[in-house]
This record gives structure tokens, sequence and C-alpha cells, in this order.
């Protein structure tokens, strides 16, 4: 850790002192980011007998950018950590420093640029590639990205990425939950008030392809996910429809077929104030034909979203959980307020199933359950902003079912499921300079 850390700040200090001579921009920026959570009943519904869990989560970030005219790169070094995970005189650290980020762009020609090395990968609404950046580690990828701008206002991306164990001298299976490749072409355009995006990507997961010889023998599941964004940014009126469909074979290697489908209006038609209804629906698979052989998998995956913006802050969906299941239908209605610098927002959402649930032969009613989601946020300086929040979910008998499938007749969903945090955001910028 201490030779990361020395590595770290000495990279920052080559690249102040090459500022001098080619630098067009350098920039040295950090963030510490506390938070605090109450979780009752925060991703899955809270069991009897259990105790609340309350923490202090922190990312801490120190971040330095550098361009010329010839290229441009970026470190981001962080150290995500639960206060008093460790022992106030111990000698290292249970999380250590991670990179999470470190690329290098360079400049092909006036409209085209090749980008290599761990780098956030977002696009559009971050439905399918996101950063993540509510968790306190967030997600970047080590990918290579092709970038062409024949215009100020199109852009077109050509990705890949290919990740293995280790650097061996033979082949060495790869057992992380991470895709083992994939590529992707992405297209953004502009016009006027209008904009459209176009999604292809092929991702390639690795399995094992005879489970019970006991040595794993990997082969890789492609599936393909291919869709269109339209987006409207009307001065009283904003609007925005998607679409997606996903092929090929999953995980497990069966066949793939799914759909998501989306759309939402908010209106401002009072200053500081607008309100909106929105819906999104990920196709899913029949409880009863999840895992039975030669079913083709129903199931919409947004693979790499930043997926706690969607469906909820509860993180009941795709949050790392509820991945091939019976699909989602999200009806909600966002409102926002502004006065002077606070911020407020409410957000109910309706929840259902895209496929039938069913316990025991019997087929339960799609509905879910009712969220409300309540936020605010408050600029307190420059560069330092509180956000908070609180959120219940009134859940029904099905999201015990789709929850504990083990345990079907709990009740959990009877119990009080809430959530409630409080976070602190300092970015503050050491240091600044532009050269021309």
């Amino acid at each position: 850790m201490n030779r990361l850390l020395s590595s770290s700040f000495l990279s920052l200090i080559i690249i102040f002192l090459a500022s001098n001579i080619l630098a067009q921009t350098v920039k040295i920026s950090a963030q510490i980011r506390p938070r605090y959570e109450y979780r009752h009943g925060f991703k899955t519904l809270f069991p009897d007998d259990a105790n609340a869990a309350n923490f202090i989560s922190q990312r801490t970030r120190l971040n330095g950018f550098f361009e010329n005219k010839a290229f441009r790169a970026y470190v981001s070094i962080q150290n995500v950590r639960v206060w008093g995970d460790v022992n106030q005189l111990n000698t290292d650290d249970a999380k250590g420093l991670t990179i999470h980020e470190a690329w290098g762009q360079a400049f092909l020609g006036e409209k085209v640029s090749l980008k290599l090395g761990r780098q956030e990968i977002i696009y559009d609404d971050h439905r399918i590639f996101g950063s993540v950046d509510w968790a306190q580690q967030a997600r970047s990828h080590d990918a290579a990205l092709l970038i062409w701008k024949p215009k100020e206002q199109h852009k077109i991306e050509i990705g890949i990425a290919y990740n293995a164990m280790n650097a061996s001298l033979y082949k060495e299976m790869y057992t992380n939950s991470n895709y083992k490749t994939f590529q992707l072409v992405h297209y953004h355009g502009d016009f006027g008030k209008s904009g459209l995006s176009i999604l292809f990507l092929n991702n390639g997961l690795a399995y094992d392809a005879d489970p019970d010889s006991g040595n794993y023998d990997e082969k890789v599941a492609f599936s393909q996910t291919i869709g269109a964004r339209y987006t409207h940014k009307g001065d009283k009126i904003k609007f925005n429809v998607a679409t997606y469909y996903q092929g090929g074979k999953n995980k497990a290697n069966n066949s793939l077929s799914a759909v998501y489908l989306a759309g939402d209006v908010s209106l401002h038609l009072v200053k500081d104030f607008s309100f909106g209804l929105g819906f999104e629906y990920l196709s899913g698979t029949n409880t009863k034909d999840k895992g039975v052989s030669g079913e083709t998998d129903k199931s919409f995956s947004p693979f790499f979203g930043t997926n706690h913006k969607f469906n909820g802050l509860m993180d009941y969906f795709y949050v790392g959980n509820h991945g091939g299941n019976v699909g989602l239908v999200d009806i909600y209605i966002p409102l926002k307020l502004k006065i002077n610098k606070l911020n407020l927002g409410l957000a109910p959402h309706y929840f259902m199933s895209a496929a039938t649930v069913s316990d025991g032969g019997r087929d339960l009613s799609n509905g879910l359950g009712t969220e409300f989601d309540f936020t605010i946020s408050y600029p307190i300086v420059k560069s330092v902003t509180l956000v908070a929040g609180y959120s219940q979910m009134f859940a029904t008998e099905t999201m015990q079912v789709v929850k504990y499938p083990g345990n079907p007749s709990g009740d959990y969903n009877k119990n009080t499921n809430n959530w409630g945090w409080i976070m602190v955001a300092f970015n503050p910028t050491f240091f600044t300079k532009e050269q021309k």
C-alpha cells in the first residue's frame, strides 16, 4: 500500500512538472465521500428476529488529469472503507488502495482517437453501460475504445475488452464473475433538441462446459444486445423512449430471447418544479420454467448499467440480484422541487413481475409492491454537497416468493422495510493549470 501511495504521488508530481513543458491542461483533484446508512429492508425484505444495520462507508479518491495536443491521460486512485473496519493502531488497511481508472487517449487525427486502459464506460442514461457512481467502489472496465467524431454532433465508439486471470505461461481458466470478453459499437447523434443513440453489444461470459467432470472446461457463451434510445429536450416538455433486444446464449449456454422497453415524460410547466410519468418493462422467465432444460431464457439483463438509478433506490432489482428472474414492470411518477439551493425529490414506484410467479403450483398476482423514495440535496459551500434520502417498500406476497423462494410463506413482506441515508461529498480541486 505504501509503495502504491508513493508511486501515485510521484506520478502526480511528474504530471505537474511536465505541464510546464507540454501540457495544455493539468488538474489534480480529490473526492472524500462519507455516507451513513440505516438498513432495515434494503435490497431484500427484512426477516424476522433480525436487527437493522447501521454503518458509515467512505470513498476517498485522488485524481490526476493531463492533456496536450497529442494525448490525454487520467489516473484515479481510491480507497473504499467502512469506518472502524480495522483497529486504530493496525499497520495495514483491510481494503487498501485500488486503481479505479488509469487510461491514456491518443489523438490519431482531428476526428479519431484511441483510448486504452481502465476506464468508466458511460452511454446515454446509464442503463446498459454506466459508472455505478452510487456504489462507493463504482464500476470501471479494462478496455480499448476507438472513437470517431465525423462531426461535432455525431460520435461513434468501437470497443473491445478481453479478460484473463493472470499473465500465465499456459491457458488459465477464467473464473471471475466478469465477462470474459465483449465487443461493442455505440453511436450518438444530436439533432437540435433531439438525440438518437444506437448500441450493439456482443457480450461473452465464461462457463464450465462439463461441470460433472470436476475439471473446469472453459467455454464462452455470447449474447447480443441491440437497441436504440431517442430523447427530446424541450423547454417545457422532455421525454425519451428506448428499446433493446437480447439474443444468443446466457451464461449457462441456454438460448436467450429478451426484451426491454422504456419511456418517460417530464413536464416543466412551473419554475423550479417538474413532474413526470415513466415506465420500464424488462422481460422475464416464468418461475416454473426457470432452469428447465431446453427452455429459452426470457430474462433481460442490463449488464453494466447504473442500476441503482432505476427501479427504486432500495435496489430490490438488478443490483446484484433478481437477474435471470421473472423480469419487471416499473411505473413511476418523479416529482422535483427546488427551493433556493435546496432540491427535493419524491418518486413513487409501482412494481410488477413481467412473467408469472408460481408457488406450489399456484400462480400469484403479478404485483410486487410499491416503493416511495424521498431525497434532498443542498450545496453547503462550493465543492461540498449534502445529500440524504429515505425510502420505504410496501411489498406483497409475490415479492416474498421472489425474494425468498426457499421460504415463500415467511411473510417478511408484512415487516417494516425501510432505508435511510445521509452523505456529504467533498470534491476539492488542489491544482489546475492551462497552458496554451
